[in-house]
């Protein structure tokens, strides 16, 4: 069974989302568990990191997740719209 870890920064976002964001965030959490390769492979500085979009009723959403398939565990890191994701996501 595939083991799932969070971030600080990943909890923070999840700690502001509203009753419906969340469904739409543990459905897209459910899609990455059955699917790890399911998200874009990024390269560069963010080599390694996987970014899953899904939709929340209007707004598009981003999930930045690391997968390791020799541990078979799945480290969720970020949460947010495209506005500054990427960049806040290669601060840390």
């Amino acid at each position: 069974m595939t083991r799932v870890f969070q971030t600080p920064t990943f909890k923070r976002s999840v700690k502001r989302l509203r009753g419906e964001q969340k469904a739409a965030l543990d459905a897209a959490i459910r899609a990455v568990l059955n699917a790890p390769t399911l998200g874009d492979v990024k390269v560069g500085d963010l080599a390694g990191v996987r970014v899953h979009k899904f939709r929340d009723h209007t707004h598009m959403v981003l999930m930045a997740y690391a997968y390791s398939e020799a541990d078979d565990a799945i480290t969720l890191l970020a949460l947010g719209s495209h506005e500054n994701f990427y960049r806040d996501l290669k601060r840390g």
